[in-house]
């Protein structure tokens, strides 16, 4: 029997670059500098070691998919084999700002160039194909920042620049939907068809069908952007960065009465729930970053996928998990199937 072993690696998902934890029994650290955690071959940066817990950085250079992780000791010994998911990139040079978004229909992923404010790019919308190819959409819309498509299949995008949602046609021109709606960042749509929009300033509008606005509900004003999912209890969930190292993911009712759903967050941004009602937020938790998973009754949380500077995500209806940072997409086969409302 081998005397090092890994015993698990938490999370057991991870993007190039996010940090794990490698759980072992008897790994020997008396030489640091020849101590090596291997992911498929390649060897990671280590942020942290002893005899029974190693901190490594998973290397950029693997290509994703399932991966073998081995912990080579001191004395040259090689502890057992274990399994870590990582991310497949998609897609880069972008800068995304909130979740991406799938298609419904086609399954077709699409993405942002938001740029910085007041900054136009000569494409801002992307569509990520299922094969991989990245096509170029639209530049129309300065600052794209949330994307979500209603139970028509029609694809609005918010512009944090001029306070606007945009809808996409099938022709893939862009019509303006709703305006003065402030710094528009998060958008999402109930089971009924009502679209909501997040104004960082702390407004939550509620938009009819033809683009009337109504302020629903207020929350402190965010440093960075709403991000907005409804749950399967038709609640509507919202995240906003503060300046606080403390936050919270709060839950509004059907009256836009607004409490809190589950507090200890750092830097909370896009969400997501999956079928089985855990909700999936970008954000760091108890000193670590990723994707956190928190439970229905919002009672506990558990990183579940690693990676640093993640901003958004989205499930795709194969149950892959696609992550976004704040330059590029990764995809995870995870086998999570996400919620829909169409």
């Amino acid at each position: 029997m081998l005397r090092e072993q890994i015993v698990r690696v938490v999370p057991a998902a991870a993007i190039p670059g996010g940090e794990v934890a490698i759980e072992c029994e008897g790994f020997d650290t008396s030489s640091l500098r020849e101590c090596r955690a291997l992911f498929g071959g390649a060897a990671a940066h280590l942020v942290g070691l002893s005899p029974s817990r190693v901190l490594a950085i998973v290397p950029e250079e693997l290509e994703g998919g399932e991966t073998e992780v081995i912990l080579e000791s001191a004395d040259g010994r090689r502890s057992n084999p274990a399994r870590v998911v990582v991310g497949r990139k998609l897609a880069e040079d972008l800068h995304i700002v909130a979740n991406p978004a799938f298609d419904p229909d086609d399954g077709s992923l699409y993405v942002t160039r938001s740029g910085s404010r007041g900054q136009r790019v000569p494409v801002s919308i992307f569509r990520v194909e299922a094969g991989g190819e990245l096509m170029s959409l639209n530049g129309e819309i300065a600052n794209p920042t949330g994307i979500a498509f209603d139970s028509l299949g029609q694809m609005f995008v918010t512009s944090r620049l001029d306070g606007t949602v945009y809808r996409f046609t099938p022709f893939h021109e862009v019509v303006p939907f709703a305006r003065n709606l402030g710094v528009a960042t998060g958008i999402a749509f109930d089971r009924v068809g009502r679209m909501y929009v997040g104004d960082r300033t702390g407004n939550i509008h509620r938009v009819n069908g033809v683009g009337e606005a109504d302020v629903w509900a207020l929350l402190e004003p965010s440093v960075a952007a709403y991000h907005l999912a409804f749950g399967p209890d038709d609640r509507l969930y919202v995240t906003g960065p503060t300046v606080s190292s403390f936050e919270a993911v709060h839950r509004i009712d059907e009256d836009g009465r607004a409490s809190v759903f589950f507090r200890g967050l750092g830097r909370p941004q896009g969400l997501a729930f999956d079928h089985e009602g855990f909700l999936y937020v970008a954000a760091s938790y108890r000193g670590r970053r990723g994707i956190i998973r928190i439970s229905p009754e919002g009672s506990d949380a558990a990183l579940a996928v690693a990676g640093m500077n993640v901003v958004g995500l989205a499930f795709s209806t194969a149950g892959d998990m696609v992550v976004a940072t704040n330059e590029a997409v990764y995809s995870l086969p995870l086998g999570i199937a996400g919620t829909l409302l169409r």
